[in-house]
């Protein structure tokens, strides 16, 4: 009999330690085989989003981008809820406010046509993906009569989880913004 109250008291153990953990990284717990959706994506596990970081990562900050080609408030919040999430969900929506209120965009003004990653690395840590990358976004900015083609490059740390079923960015750190080539034309790429 002791030796199932024990087993039963390591058991019992083990859960309330995996539920802290989910609590506490506001994430869910590491299973291989559920799988949780993202943008543009079949629904990725955890290894697959580790391998395929390369798709899932551009994918993420596309919507990013296309909140902040937002001027309402409440839809600019709410497209980035539907990727990121608790501290990076606060500062890419108090980024984009506050662009606002110093004078920015008063009407959607750009439009993004590619975002390529440059370099990037990827550690894994239970079901969170930390993620050092680099990307170039290239679009067009400003009004129909009067459009900038931009290739801006920027650096992040970022840390990317499932939550509520989908891969959200949780953190999000900006270490580096060049504006060098922005406004440079350059040659498309060869389709055939």
């Amino acid at each position: 009999m002791g030796r199932m109250v024990t087993i039963a008291g390591v058991a019992c153990a083990a859960l309330v330690a995996v539920a802290a953990a989910v609590f506490l990284t506001g994430g869910e717990a590491a299973d291989d085989t559920q799988t949780y959706t993202a943008p543009g994506l079949e629904p990725l596990t955890v290894a697959d989003a580790q391998d395929k970081f390369f798709l899932l990562t551009p994918a993420l900050l596309l919507v990013v981008y296309e909140a902040f080609g937002e001027v309402q408030e409440d839809t600019i919040y709410d497209t980035l809820a539907d990727v990121t999430h608790g501290d990076a969900l606060e500062y890419l929506y108090l980024e984009r406010v506050g662009a606002m209120k110093g004078g920015g965009l008063e009407e959607a003004d750009q439009t993004i046509h590619e975002i390529k990653l440059l370099s990037t690395q990827v550690k894994r840590s239970s079901s969170e993906l930390a993620i050092d990358a680099s990307w170039q976004v290239i679009g067009t900015v400003g009004h129909a009569e009067h459009l900038h083609v931009r290739g801006n490059t920027y650096s992040a740390d970022l840390t990317v989880a499932p939550i509520d079923g989908a891969w959200r960015i949780t953190d999000f750190t900006l270490l580096d913004v060049n504006r060098d080539e922005a406004g440079e034309t350059f040659l498309a790429e060869q389709t055939n």
